[in-house]
């Protein structure tokens, strides 16, 4: 509701809107299809950790590894890596982020992979869940 409260607020003076209550309710609908759509709006708090979520210490080793091959890759690669799969966002919306062109978010994430696979070597295998 205050999101659609603030959009109104935005629009009142700038625009004519016909009917204020119709373009109230589609903004209120599109902020809640939105918020639907994000990955958090699914996730519940429980009182206690479920038993597999106990860190290891390869979770630290692994992090730190992938941190360092992060911070060696350019600029504009770390960020459609971190944009698409660290925040998990759609390759139009990285695109919308970064102002490119949805196939140079494509081209660009499977460079970087690629690089990042060179740089880590056989190391990220060792991380790996048996």
């Amino acid at each position: 509701m205050q999101e659609t409260l603030g959009r109104m607020y935005t629009v009142w003076g700038t625009s004519r809107v016909e009917n204020p209550a119709a373009y109230a309710q589609a903004v209120l609908v599109r902020c809640f299809l939105t918020h639907r759509r994000r990955r958090s709006a699914t996730e519940r708090p429980l009182g206690e950790l479920p038993e597999g979520a106990a860190r290891s210490e390869g979770d630290a080793d692994l992090r730190l590894a992938l941190l360092d091959a992060l911070a060696r890759l350019a600029p504009k690669d770390r960020a459609v890596v971190v944009l698409r799969y660290w925040e998990d966002r759609s390759i139009e919306e990285t695109a919308e982020a970064m102002s490119v062109s949805a196939a140079a978010v494509r081209t660009r994430s499977v460079r970087a992979l690629a690089k990042l696979r060179q740089q880590l070597g056989g190391t990220y295998i060792e991380f790996a869940p048996s």
